[in-house]
């Protein structure tokens, strides 16, 4: 729905997407996205927005009121990169990978997580992961 670029990088951006589902309770959802990358990282942060809590900031309205859950994952060179006169051989060393979810699982604040709940969100989690290599084309390890 828009993207609105954040520096030199087209890749550096903030977006607003519609979310394309046949599920009908995510059709009132939009992401709201930001990706950024230099030499020394990579990141992608979103969080899923109300439609209509989007469309009143977009028409001027107090964003302090819109619920925002952001979840996303960091790339870093890991460091090990062997230099030859301070150029870094790109196929050498590695990265590291941080996810972060933030999930809304119960709205009361004392309730206790199910096993099942525990189960899902290491499955997201995992999949995530996978799905974020298979796209660097990184071997799974």
């Amino acid at each position: 729905m828009a993207h609105i670029a954040n520096g030199r990088d087209t890749g550096n951006c903030v977006s607003l997407l519609r979310v394309n589902s046949a599920n009908s309770s995510q059709s009132n959802m939009l992401i709201l996205q930001e990706s950024c990358t230099d030499p020394t990282a990579s990141f992608v942060i979103y969080a899923p927005v109300d439609i209509v809590a989007m469309n009143v900031v977009l028409n001027g309205g107090d964003p302090d009121y819109v619920a925002l859950l952001p979840s996303g994952f960091a790339i870093l060179p890991d460091g090990t990169a062997a230099t030859a006169g301070g150029i870094a051989d790109s196929g050498s060393g590695g990265s590291l990978l941080t996810v972060a979810f933030q999930i809304l699982v119960d709205s009361v604040p004392t309730a206790k997580l199910s096993l099942g709940s525990v189960a899902t969100v290491n499955n997201l989690i995992a999949c995530t992961v996978e799905r974020i290599k298979a796209s660097l084309s990184c071997e799974t390890a």
